[in-house]
């Protein structure tokens, strides 16, 4: 789980809030930390894939396209969103259960299934009943029903020629 971060390979990152406990406390909270990603990622070279924000952990798959690593990245993004957080729920401390965690993802065959387990994590937490039903996650865009700047289009249809075959998958 320490190997470096490497130009031009894929990587889940993920993490959960410190004793299980929310990381999310209302809507604005998401859409704050969306924000956040969007004006950042790509200064960094993340070429972001699949994401999903639950209530207490994350999940992102991300192709690392710079020399710079990820992890500076994902540093930077959640370092200012605890900070955020703390003010904002009157708290100090760590939010999270210490450094997020990233798996090298290279085998080809895994990729798209983790795809999928990512943006089924709100139906597996019982939160909605479909994928489509939670707002924190690209599965919109994934299904051609959204117009989010968070993924790579390119990558889908490499996997998928319409958006209904995506859809079947899950």
């Amino acid at each position: 789980m320490n190997e470096p971060f490497l130009k031009g390979h894929y990587y889940h990152i993920y993490n959960r809030g410190c004793n299980k406990g929310d990381i999310f406390f209302n809507e604005e909270n998401y859409l704050y930390l969306l924000r956040k990603i969007k004006a950042s990622y790509l200064k960094y070279g993340a070429n972001i894939l699949a994401y999903c924000l639950m209530p207490n952990h994350y999940h992102f798959l991300v192709r690392q396209e710079t020399d710079l690593p990820l992890s500076e990245w994902i540093q930077t993004l959640f370092n200012g969103y605890v900070q955020a957080i703390n003010k904002q729920e009157g708290r100090t401390g760590t939010l999270f259960e210490g450094r997020a965690k990233h798996i090298l993802v290279d085998k080809e065959a895994y990729l798209i299934h983790l795809v999928r387990y990512i943006h089924y994590n709100p139906v597996d937490a019982g939160l909605v009943h479909l994928p489509a039903e939670w707002q924190y996650s690209n599965y919109a865009e994934w299904i051609g029903v959204r117009n989010g700047g968070l993924v790579d289009r390119e990558f889908i249809k490499n996997y998928f020629s319409r958006p209904d075959d995506y859809r079947r998958f899950m």
